[in-house]
């Protein structure tokens, strides 16, 4: 197998982080369809040992890099704190945002918002409060929550949250925001961020 296939099919999985179709490999790489076949044995044969951290995983004509199986429960321990404590300030902002304006776009939820909003969308993702869907045709990735979330708010759908369509309009959830929601968002923005460090 030539290295700079498999090296760039690592890469690859390695820098999205999340299922990638296999069918759509041969032109991403420049490749032949049997030679991203091979590639994927190379490095199901390369990382799937017991002593190695990192596995490839593919499923319904995907790929995807992920951790060994047998390390589940130190990552649980790792995340425990995360996906169980108490949502910040900032979070239930970005969380409300996505719930009223959903499907929204990580640049749309920090023009509203005016700050930064990777670490809160990365933690929000790790709880299952929301899930990221990619928008082929502009190369977005828009966010909504997810059907466990609606239920454990009670409802069946965000059209029955309260004043849904007073809220779903950007500008009156931007006015909102910026009447009800103080300067201290960037302090307290800051020490979410801290918390993840």
């Amino acid at each position: 197998m030539d290295k700079n296939i498999l090296s760039g099919l690592e890469s690859l999985l390695l820098a999205v982080g999340k299922p990638l179709a296999i069918k759509d490999l041969p032109k991403l790489l420049s490749v032949e369809d049997k030679e991203v076949e091979q590639a994927i044995k190379d490095l199901q044969e390369k990382y799937n040992q017991d002593d190695c951290g990192i596995h490839v995983a593919v499923n319904n004509k995907k790929i995807q890099l992920t951790t060994n199986p047998k390390n589940a429960k130190i990552l649980r321990e790792y995340f425990k704190d995360q996906i169980t404590s108490e949502l910040t300030k900032p979070s239930l902002e970005t969380l409300t945002i996505i719930a009223y304006r959903q499907p929204v776009s990580k640049e749309e939820l920090e023009q509203i918002r005016g700050v930064n909003c990777s670490l809160i969308l990365r933690n929000l993702l790790i709880r299952g409060f929301i899930e990221a869907q990619e928008k082929k045709a502009d190369l977005v990735t828009t966010y909504s929550l997810t059907i466990d979330f609606l239920q454990h708010l009670g409802v069946n759908s965000a059209e029955e949250l309260p004043d849904y369509e007073k809220l779903n309009s950007n500008e009156n959830l931007q006015t909102l925001l910026q009447t009800e929601l103080p300067e201290e968002n960037k302090e307290v923005q800051k020490n979410e961020e801290d918390s993840f460090s």
